[in-house]
C-alpha cells in the first residue's frame, strides 16, 4: 500500500481572494467551505481524483519566512508567454527571487504574496 498526496495547505489572510485567483489559474471550482473560515478547491471532477486539492485555511498572520514548499504551474492550452499574460491579468505578480535572466521559469507571486513559478508546457514523451 501507499499513500497519495490528497491536500496542499496554503495558510492565508483572504481564503476567498486566493481560492478565486488559484480557481482561475487552475480551472479549479471551490468544493468545499467547511464553516472554519477555509476554502477547499480542486478539479472539476472533484474529491478523490489524482490531481490534490488545495485547502486555504485562514490565518491572521502567514509567517513571512521564505516556506519550503512552494507550487509550479504548467500551461495547458497556450504557450507559456500568453500564458504569463493570462497570470498576470489574474492578479498575479512578477517576483525577484535572484534568477539570472536565463530561467526556462517565471517565478510569480499569488495576490497575497506566495511564491509560484509558471515553467514551459510539458509535452507528453510519444
Amino acid at each position: 500500500m501507499a499513500c497519495r498526496l490528497s491536500e496542499l495547505v496554503l495558510e492565508c489572510r483572504d481564503p476567498e481572494v486566493l481560492a478565486t485567483f488559484w480557481c482561475a489559474v487552475l480551472d479549479h471550482v471551490v468544493l468545499d467551505r467547511p464553516g472554519d473560515g477555509s476554502v477547499e478547491i480542486g478539479p472539476r471532477e472533484g474529491f478523490g481524483g489524482v490531481a490534490p486539492t488545495i485547502i486555504l485555511s485562514p490565518h491572521p498572520s502567514p509567517e513571512p519566512a521564505k516556506p519550503r514548499l512552494h507550487i509550479d504551474v504548467s500551461p495547458t492550452d497556450r504557450d507559456q508567454d500568453a500564458e504569463l499574460e493570462r497570470l498576470l491579468g489574474l492578479g498575479a505578480r512578477r517576483a525577484d527571487v535572484g534568477q539570472t535572466g536565463d530561467e526556462s521559469w517565471h517565478v510569480l507571486t499569488d495576490p497575497e504574496g506566495n511564491e509560484f513559478c509558471l515553467l514551459r508546457a510539458r509535452i507528453p514523451k510519444t
